[in-house]
């Protein structure tokens, strides 16, 4: 994560944040990072990507490199980007290198970081693949080609659904090693002694970030328009959007042992962002859980180092900063 000590290094290696496009006319490489959420039927959304290559056009010169980071589905590159850009008169490949190259940060990871993970790149040409590699390698050690963009982008949705699809299977495992009396987590880490074949997922209230939520249906829709279901990316989002109705369930069944009622109970809701050590609230299973148990009737609190303040359904939740406080306030 940038700190403050980052920031002036950066500012006094001359970096500078502007809104006057007019400045992407003097510079040899752009690089377009904007969102791509979902619409509201569940699509993808690309009018952050649209309206950024608008204005790329605006200001492209001969010899410039453009390279779209945006997490997308294959073919966006070519078919929406590229069109767009070449309204200014200038052909990709011939008078201006265009490649795609995902974005791979992983916020709050201690270890990997821009500079040490490789960077994947894909350009429209050989020479646009190229133009990216040499762009990438003074900031990132090791930089992989990709075939052309659309292998590119395929890489990063891969990734993502990968781990979508294996964390759908170790939450439906919880659901029925509950009830078979299993400790799955045991389970997990047993397995996770095998040094080959097998990488570990945990199960947890749900999927969250920018990432794992949003990225596998930008896969699942270019796959619907050949006329077919992807039933693996289908099947595991009803699994991890289902998980946040059992978790408060389980919770309302704890509560029920005890003799008492989630009716009027204060519970504390312990971290509120989507992964730990980060401050992004997006698309956190957080909540819907505390959806759910505010209209059982419960008292909600939260505790999260990271957040000052939690708006759920436009009323702000009580924040208790002290662990130990909140803790010993919470009924559960």
């Amino acid at each position: 994560d940038i700190c403050d000590a980052d920031i002036a290094a950066m500012l006094a290696a001359g970096f500078t944040v502007t809104s006057d496009e007019a400045v992407l006319a003097t510079a040899e490489t752009v690089v377009i990072c904007v969102p791509t959420p979902l619409d509201e039927d569940g699509g993808p959304d690309l009018a952050a990507v649209t309206l950024a290559a608008e204005m790329v056009a605006r200001q492209l010169r001969r010899g410039m490199l453009v390279v779209l980071e945006s997490t997308t589905y294959p073919g966006t590159t070519d078919e929406v980007v590229r069109p767009i850009l070449e309204k200014s008169g200038l052909v990709a490949g011939t008078d201006f290198a265009l490649a795609f190259s995902p974005e791979r940060i992983d916020p709050g990871n201690p270890t990997y970081g821009l500079r040490n993970t490789p960077k994947v790149v894909g350009g429209h040409t050989p020479a646009c693949t190229a133009r990216a590699e040499e762009f990438y390698g003074k900031i990132c050690d090791h930089v992989v080609r990709a075939k052309g963009t659309r292998e590119a982008e395929m890489a990063k949705l891969l990734e993502n659904t990968y781990r979508h699809v294996n964390i759908a299977l170790v939450n439906e495992m919880a659901i029925f090693c509950h009830e078979l009396g299993i400790d799955l987590r045991d389970a997990i880490a047993a397995a996770a002694t095998k040094p080959f074949g097998f990488q570990a997922f945990h199960p947890g209230p749900g999927v969250g970030g920018h990432c794992i939520p949003i990225d596998p249906n930008y896969l699942s829709y270019k796959v619907k328009r050949l006329g077919y279901p992807f039933r693996f990316v289908e099947l595991a989002q009803e699994i991890n959007q289902r998980m946040p109705a059992y978790v408060a369930q389980r919770v309302q069944d704890l509560v029920n042992d005890a003799g008492k009622s989630v009716k009027g109970s204060t519970i504390l809701i312990l971290g509120v962002t989507y992964k730990p050590n980060v401050a992004d609230q997006r698309e956190s299973p957080a909540r819907p859980v505390a959806r759910r148990l505010r209209r059982m009737g419960a008292h909600l609190t939260f505790h999260d180092p990271y957040v000052d303040h939690w708006i759920l359904d436009d009323t702000e939740v009580p924040r208790v900063g002290d662990l130990d406080q909140a803790l010993h306030t919470a009924e559960w």
